[in-house]
């Protein structure tokens, strides 16, 4: 199984955009994320879906709105609500995780080779066989 990160924006419209995905491949649907960094003294949030392989393909795709979201457990933010809202929908809840900042590696590919790493481990993703 090959998974491959598929990078969204950061703004209202590419959140809608990753729900509305949610919406419409709800029978694919594998699971989802918020993951949680720190960059200096803010907290940001990425949300992000992985969804079954299509048809007999061997490629699970896992869109994400990468540390784009402010993130304040408190007082969350709009774009996290709606988020979720498009979750409870289809009957899911999104897996909160910390991780270490994009800003961290020095790609972003090694960045996202290391997310595929932890989901992998822990069994959120299937393994790449």
């Amino acid at each position: 199984m090959i998974q491959q990160f598929i990078e969204l924006g950061q703004g209202y419209g590419d959140v809608f955009e990753l729900c509305e995905l949610v919406k419409t491949n709800e029978k694919r649907f594998h699971n989802a994320f918020i993951f949680i960094s720190n960059i200096g003294d803010k907290h940001v949030a990425s949300i992000a879906v992985t969804f079954k392989a299509a048809g007999e393909g061997k490629f699970m795709p896992i869109y994400i709105c990468r540390e784009g979201i402010p993130y304040n457990p408190e007082k969350p933010s709009q774009r996290l609500t709606i988020f979720e809202n498009a979750l409870q929908e289809i009957g899911k809840k999104a897996i909160p995780m910390e991780v270490k900042h994009s800003s961290f590696y020095s790609e972003t590919t090694l960045y996202y080779q290391h997310l595929i790493g932890i989901l992998r481990m822990n069994h959120f993703i299937p393994p790449k066989q």
